[in-house]
């Protein structure tokens, strides 16, 4: 591997690497100034990782994580924040289970339609966002806030009794779905079943990449996020790609509640995961919008919330559990400020390397003594 392309690897990785080195250091502070042991939490974290049914429930989790974060990552190739992400996935699975409860159709053709369904909801509620941002100006921050707030009510009104409400003791849900909509799983005997939807966030992951790196629209999306202007310049349509940009962003987003809407629960009820927007935020920064980084930053995520509960159990002193959220979000300030130390020491490196290839490029046409090498120099220090 050529000295370039380690650099290029180091700086990819260190991010990440700070972040986590940083959130354990100041997360062992915290104990210490409780008067807590500083290290036996994340000795008892870890020895969850040999249960076999934590590792059932850490991967279930990490699939609905890793596709609300791919989500947040098309808004942020864009340079958009998608902070609607929470609401356009608990709509969407509250429209998807409204149908699956009174559709019935084959399995091949009901799953299918289901997705579709879930995709076609998010990137609706997502393109209101893309629309205001794209006609008016609005930022797709404080519309993409509003419109999570609208989607609560608008699910504690279609949850009423007279309209797809159905009552289950203290619950209010929306009735079971269909059995043709239910995603069939993965046995793992004692330890549960893995979500078959989990494959589904592969292939996104997949797609994801693809999309990106390998088409046109990919690029165009990319070259807009980077610059408006530039990409319009080069016949871009700025604005329709920032409100593509959006809508996929809302469509992937609309998947995100599938893995447990259809492997698990079959139902919508006041009891259905919330805040999962928020927390793809600070996966997709972790992954760096890279879909394999985003892949162990949904199993590092998943893993402290599932781990977490023995802390309550330990002796003969318990610790509290919220100390994996505190890890979870010194997680996030560290990877800002983590990246940002690692890209001004990736440009300072750049410099540093242009300017030895020039000096180099110099004393050879020293040596040379005929200005032939005056083309590589001008090269040099075009690049």
């Amino acid at each position: 591997m050529k000295k370039f392309d380690k650099e290029r690897v180091l700086l990819a990785v260190a991010g990440p690497v700070i972040a986590l080195v940083v959130a354990v250091v100041l997360t062992s502070v915290v104990l210490l100034a409780s008067g807590k042991n500083p290290i036996e939490p994340y000795q008892l974290m870890f020895k969850q990782v040999a249960y076999s049914d934590i590792q059932v429930l850490t991967i279930n989790q990490a699939g609905m994580y890793y596709l609300a974060a791919l989500a947040v990552a098309i808004g942020f190739r864009m340079n958009l924040f998608n902070i609607g992400v929470d609401g356009q996935y608990r709509l969407a699975a509250l429209v998807t289970a409204v149908v699956g409860a009174h559709v019935a159709l084959p399995s091949f053709l009901q799953i299918p339609l289901l997705i579709l369904v879930a995709m076609l909801t998010g990137a609706f509620w997502a393109g209101i966002a893309g629309i205001l941002k794209t006609t008016r100006g609005v930022s797709e921050v404080v519309s993409s806030i509003m419109l999570n707030s609208i989607a609560t009510s608008v699910i504690g009104y279609l949850t009423l009794a007279e309209n797809f409400g159905v009552p289950v003791e203290n619950n209010m849900t929306t009735g079971v779905m269909h059995k043709s909509g239910w995603f069939p799983g993965i046995d793992m005997g004692a330890a549960g079943e893995i979500y078959g939807f989990v494959v589904i966030a592969v292939l996104a992951g997949i797609v994801y990449w693809l999309v990106l790196n390998r088409t046109r629209f990919g690029f165009d999306l990319r070259a807009t996020g980077a610059s408006e202007s530039a990409a319009a310049a080069s016949g871009v349509n700025a604005k329709r790609m920032v409100l593509t940009a959006i809508v996929l962003s809302g469509a992937i987003a609309g998947l995100s509640g599938l893995p447990i809407l259809l492997g698990d629960a079959h139902t919508y009820s006041q009891t259905f995961p919330a805040g999962l927007g928020f927390t793809a935020i600070g996966i997709a920064l972790l992954g760096r919008n890279n879909p394999v980084g985003i892949a162990f930053a949904s199993l590092l995520w998943a893993f402290l919330d599932k781990a977490s509960p023995a802390l309550d159990y330990a002796e003969p002193v318990a610790y509290d559990k919220e100390i994996a959220v505190i890890m979870q979000g010194l997680i996030v300030i560290a990877v800002v400020v983590s990246y940002e130390a690692v890209r001004r020491w990736g440009l300072k490196r750049q410099q540093q390397r242009v300017g030895e290839e020039l000096a180099a490029a110099a004393r050879t046409a020293d040596t040379d003594g005929n200005g032939n090498n005056n083309d590589s120099v001008k090269e040099v220090a075009a690049r």
